[in-house]
């Protein structure tokens, strides 16, 4: 890694979620963002830049709701300077040294049609599997222990964007141990995310090193 890189923990309480009304994943998208200077111009939006914001909703109890975060810069430690509560952390160089690690992370499944030019998603659990293995040796730096990548979770979102944008995503829920195959290639997906949606929750690699 040749820049710092932060993992955080946004905690929000019944009244936070409330109170911030986190109803769909554009309300959450927003909480998230609102926590980070926005460092990119109009010009860097339109042509795609990363924004340096990774983040994974990770559910939680009747009690709170917990959103782990990737980022390049240190989040504020609350949401509007009195909801809910993070706790960051700086990753070390060495985190991403490692050969073989178990991963956890959530992904939009989808490809170009040629004909039309417009994305699709990918359906069902095995052509999924096909994919992020696919995706993953030729884009990612790593490669998937088929065997025991397990695929779950598959759902639908509709909400509504920015400016009442009509947005529909796919998410899919992967689990199984990777091994690195280019490791420049690999540090720049755990940093940048992986496939598209990342701004709705998408990308994130929440990894564990393997010995």
């Amino acid at each position: 890694m040749n820049r710092k890189v932060y993992a955080s923990l946004l905690k929000l309480d019944r009244y936070a979620v409330k109170a911030l009304r986190i109803t769909d994943p554009y309300a959450l998208h927003r909480v998230v963002y609102s926590l980070f200077e926005d460092v990119r111009s109009e010009n860097d939006k339109i042509s795609g830049r990363s924004s340096g914001i990774l983040y994974r909703d990770e559910g939680g109890d009747f009690f709170y709701r917990q959103i782990l975060m990737l980022s390049d810069r240190l989040p504020e430690s609350a949401v509007n300077g009195m909801y809910g509560e993070v706790i960051s952390k700086d990753i070390p160089d060495s985190f991403l040294e490692h050969r073989k690690y178990s991963f956890e992370t959530v992904v939009n499944p989808c490809i170009r049609n040629n004909a039309t030019g417009k994305l699709v998603p990918v359906k069902g659990h095995s052509a999924i599997a096909d994919w992020f293995c696919s995706r993953a040796e030729t884009g990612w730096g790593f490669k998937v222990h088929r065997h025991n990548l397990e695929t779950g979770g598959i759902e639908v979102m509709r909400f509504k964007g920015k400016h009442k944008r009509q947005i529909t995503i796919q998410r899919a829920s992967l689990k199984g141990v990777l091994e690195v195959t280019d490791g420049r290639q690999f540090s720049s997906s755990f940093c940048q995310g992986i496939g598209r949606g990342r701004a709705f929750g998408c990308g994130l690699l929440k990894i564990v090193p393997l010995s």
